[in-house]
């Protein structure tokens, strides 16, 4: 198989796992919570709609960020311009490592959410479910940067164009 198509799939595989992530971000947030809020009332049922439709949603969370990891050194060692993890050498390098000190914040939330929160025992206080709403708006803002920083890193990353003439 040529280079260039390992290449494409492996950045087919980064773009889908990303998208799966923060698409399940968005998600929860702008469609599935509003919606069962307003469906369900803010009783024990949305409660336990949520934690099912999170418990669904986790696992694909998992697997997108364990691919993303595998993807994103198969694409660095691919990267002229790497530097190294968390350089900051050159403007490629600094939005590369804001996005990989911004993606291990997403990945500790997501498991303070789920194993911190949300596997306790026994009924969540108010004031945890506050919490939790709170960090998966936080981490859908951190998730949004991160796309901001993938199209920096894709534009700095690029070889310059050849002078015209």
């Amino acid at each position: 198989m040529p280079k260039q198509t390992v290449f494409a799939l492996v950045t087919f595989l980064h773009d889908l796992f990303t998208a799966i992530w923060i698409g399940a971000l968005f998600a929860l947030l702008v469609a599935v919570l509003p919606g069962l809020r307003q469906a369900l009332g803010m009783g024990p049922q949305l409660k336990k709609t949520m934690d099912a439709i999170q418990r669904r949603l986790s696992v694909a969370v998992y697997i997108s960020m364990a691919g993303l990891w595998v993807t994103g050194v198969l694409l660095a060692r691919r990267a002229s311009a790497f530097q190294g993890f968390l350089s900051f050498a050159d403007p490629y390098s600094t939005y590369l490592s804001l996005k990989h000190i911004l993606v291990i914040a997403m990945v500790v939330i997501s498991l303070y959410r789920s194993i911190a929160l949300v596997r306790r025992g026994g009924a969540p206080t108010p004031a945890q479910e506050k919490v939790k709403t709170g960090l998966l708006i936080v981490n859908l803002l951190f998730g949004i940067a991160v796309l901001l920083l993938s199209g920096l890193t894709t534009a700095y990353g690029m070889a310059p164009p050849a002078p015209r003439g």
